[in-house]
Order: C-alpha cells, then structure tokens, then sequence
C-alpha cells in the first residue's frame, strides 16, 4: 500500500535530485523508494560492521603467506631465548 511523506530537505538537494530523476526517467518518489527499499532489507549497519567488512574485503583480496609449521617456529623461538 502506497501512503504519501513529507521531507524537508534543502532546495539545492532537491533541484539535485530532480535533474537525477528526470535524467533516469523515474519520479523523484520512485527513486527514493529505491534508494530506501535497498536499505530495508539489509538493516542499519554500525561503523564497527562497516569497517568489519572493509577488513573482510581487503583479507579475501589479499595473497596468503605461507607460513612455518607450528613445531619449527617454537623450536626457533626457544633456540632463540636459551640461547
């Protein structure tokens, strides 16, 4: 069901987005209810979630290290403070 909202919203916001519109071919009301649709289903998301996902990105981006096995960094490390 469709129900009418009022905003307030600055005029040069408003002319901005108007243009927009008009350019795509939408009613300012259809954008609107697109831009807000998307954020319906994903909830708000906290600067602590955002940054947690930036950081998943940049891991899954990046190339793995190979590493040592567990013994052989333990048998350097003690090699290292009793020597």
């Amino acid at each position: 069901m469709k129900k009418k909202l009022t905003l307030t919203v600055e005029e040069e916001v408003i002319s901005s987005v108007r243009r927009r519109a008009k350019r795509k071919g939408v009613t300012v009301s259809k954008m609107f209810e697109e831009v807000m649709g998307s954020y319906h289903d994903e909830g708000v998301e906290t600067d602590q979630q955002r940054a947690a996902k930036r950081l998943l990105l940049a891991l899954e981006k990046s190339e793995s290290i190979r590493s040592k096995e567990d013994q052989k960094l333990l048998n350097e490390y003690v090699q290292r403070k009793f020597a």
